[in-house]
């Protein structure tokens, strides 16, 4: 039995059903191909579709050539994209969901290296995606803008979506015209209330003329309070109001943030969770005809099962919790909850990809974007059960055992540590990163349910591999810290001068609680990442006088595509934590540190008792190539250090192609 009630229970939109309150938001997912969808996207939404979702919305489409923003996006203005399209949805509602697009035009905040194109805007205000101006429409342009929005939607419905969605969040092209500091405009679209939300009543009211009554629209809207000149919760529950009195709109999302407060729109494990709830609770109160979706920071079930239940809305979009694991809808129905793989928010492989314009991802589920290729999250039983034995339980090693077993190998792990995870799971000691530790928890259970052995505190020796009965050795023993703290912007220096006075330790001592650090901290950050960024934050926390440096321009450089970067520098510089950029340690002196700028050669002694030297990892690996007469396999960081979601991809991967 499910204790999910509330969020499991159907629900009508235009006579369409909702077999659940469970969404998966529109998010670009740049996966398109020329301009086209094609298998990549296709396994994408109908691995969500087959997973349990009740609606789904697609990938925005643009609907005008002024308003592209991402490579990933569909081509605008062209029919060529319908057939592509018809295959998508046909599948997608076969698998029970109900689909929809969102269309959208980002108004002022385009981006002119993907557009080549003005960026159209209702006062021709400056853009927040590059540091180009925008170009004040004219009337006659204005409604050029409506008729391409209408085409969309048209083209939509030719495409088998069973509704769109009007993009109005994140100060968009909708949300510009409604917010008087972005509309400035003396005719009938701007100055009042009424003349200020004509644009979006209009373009509402054209999609449901001529996309008829059974046709479900829908409006993305985003609330933030960073800014006093953005939308207030009074005003946006006004704009509101005056849509719903129209009755020609089905639902309304909301999500976080804007474009003035970046990292609130996909917001990172720095933030809270339900982040839109204090504004859906208003509109649901006052809403006569539309439903209520609250977005951003719904991570679980138990999330969305609280917003319904306290009827804080009418539906919640889950969007990075069912990348994480797509079958989370028909988990949480089948009363299977604990079994949901958890999304870590850490943003590196989905926001993360995205802000480097590459198709997205998922860091606990590497099969994002491969669903074409890897079958999804889901995996065919092997012919011959062989015996695999993974020797380290870091996250390659913990994602090739658990692959492995759901094939039906017989799989023991073993791990030289007390407890599983490696590096990773010191990550999750860090501040706000405990999502981590519960994804460890989750590995366990699914060990126990699998039925793989798994064997802690086991060092194996070369002789004891050799001697062990198994046919395939998983060789993921993971990396250890330079022990010479080799700075890679000072390669002419083999080792950090000062190394052997002692008081030089990892940011792996750090967080294992075996560094005898003392009051004043330095910490050498070579990879503007969390080992160091994290590790520097934990000793702040902990009363430390810490002062950062790093070859960067700026601290965080590397979790900048995340957007958690400007809330941990906020945190850290509230903490007291000194930054020195564009800078490396030249000598160690046992008391305190030379620091030396990259950019003029100046040297200033920082005193300290401890330094912290988060630099690059050396690959650990102490066994020969191979083992007699079995198969020997290695992946993750014993073969190269990299990232947590390299591991985990090498683990998926080994697991499919045994």
């Amino acid at each position: 039995m499910t204790s999910h009630l509330r969020l499991l229970s159907p629900l009508q939109i235009r006579g369409q059903t909702l077999r659940n309150r469970i969404v998966f938001g529109a998010h670009t997912n740049n996966m398109a191909d020329q301009g086209l969808p094609g298998a990549r996207m296709e396994g994408y939404f109908l691995e969500r579709a087959l997973g349990g979702a009740g609606m789904i919305v697609t990938e925005p489409v643009p609907a005008h050539r002024t308003g592209v923003l991402t490579r990933g996006n569909m081509l605008h203005e062209s029919d060529k994209i319908i057939p592509h399209f018809q295959r998508i949805t046909e599948k997608v509602k076969d698998a029970g969901a109900v689909i929809c697009q969102q269309i959208y035009h980002v108004g002022a905040h385009g981006d002119s290296d993907l557009s080549f194109a003005p960026h159209w805007s209702p006062s021709g205000g400056p853009s927040y995606h590059d540091s180009d101006g925008s170009h004040k429409m004219t009337e006659a342009e204005i409604e050029e803008l409506l008729a391409a929005h209408l085409a969309a939607a048209v083209r939509a419905q030719k495409s088998g979506f069973q509704g769109v969605e009007v993009w109005a969040a994140y100060h968009s092209l909708l949300d510009q015209f409604w917010t008087p500091w972005s509309n400035q405009r003396d005719d009938k679209w701007g100055g009042s209330l009424e003349n200020r939300t004509r644009f979006s009543r209009t373009l509402v009211e054209n999609i449901r003329r001529f996309c008829g009554e059974d046709f479900i629209v829908g409006m993305a809207v985003s609330y933030s309070t960073a800014y006093s000149a953005t939308l207030s919760a009074e005003s946006m529950c006004e704009i509101i109001a005056l849509h719903d009195a129209t009755g020609h709109l089905d639902y309304v999302t909301v999500g976080a943030g804007s474009y003035l407060e970046f990292d609130a729109i996909i917001p990172p494990f720095t933030h809270g969770e339900k982040l839109t709830t204090p504004l859906t609770a208003q509109l649901k109160a006052l809403a006569k005809n539309i439903k209520i979706t609250s977005e951003a920071g719904v991570r679980t079930p138990e999330n969305g099962e609280q917003i319904i239940a306290s009827g804080e809305a009418d539906l919640v979009s889950i969007v990075r919790g069912q990348i994480a694991d797509p079958q989370l809808a028909r988990k949480a129905t089948e009363g299977r909850a604990e079994d949901i793989r958890g999304c870590i928010s850490c943003n590196q492989m989905c926001w993360g990809r995205r802000s480097r314009d590459y198709w997205i991802s998922c860091l606990v589920n590497p099969s994002v974007g491969r669903e074409f290729e890897w079958g999804g999250d889901r995996f065919q039983a092997t012919a011959v059960p062989k015996s695999v034995l993974v020797v380290g339980a870091g996250p390659a090693g913990l994602e090739a055992a658990r692959g492995a077993a759901e094939r039906g190998y017989r799989v023991e792990i073993v791990e030289a540590l007390p407890v599983i995870g490696g590096q990773f799971r010191l990550a999750g000691m860090q501040p706000r990163r405990a999502q981590i530790l519960e994804l460890m928890d989750w590995y366990e259970r699914q060990f126990v349910k699998l039925g793989v052995t798994l064997r802690l505190n086991t060092y194996l020796d070369t002789d004891e591999i050799a001697a062990h009965p198994t046919d395939i050795v998983v060789l993921a023993t993971g990396s250890l810290p330079d022990e010479k703290s080799f700075q890679r912007w000072l390669p002419h220096l083999e080792s950090l001068p000062g190394l052997e006075l002692g008081g030089v330790w990892s940011p792996e001592d750090v967080m294992r609680r075996e560094a005898r650090l003392g009051d004043a901290v330095i910490v050498y950050d070579e990879g503007s990442n969390w080992r160091g960024v994290g590790t520097a934050w934990a000793l702040a926390e902990a009363g430390k006088r810490v002062t950062i440096v790093t070859p960067e321009a700026f601290v965080g450089k590397e979790i900048a595509r995340t957007a958690a970067d400007g809330a941990a520098r906020r945190r850290m510089a509230k903490l007291g934590v000194v930054f020195k950029t564009e800078a490396c340690i030249g000598r160690w002196h046992g008391n305190g540190a030379t620091v030396v700028n990259l950019l003029t050669g100046e040297e200033e002694v920082i005193a300290a008792s401890g330094l912290v030297m988060a630099t690059t990892n050396r690959a650990f690996d102490p066994f020969p190539e191979a083992f007699e007469g079995k198969k020997v396999l290695r992946i993750g960081d014993c073969v190269a250090p990299r990232l947590a979601a390299y591991a985990f991809h090498e683990g998926r991967k080994l697991a499919l192609d045994l």
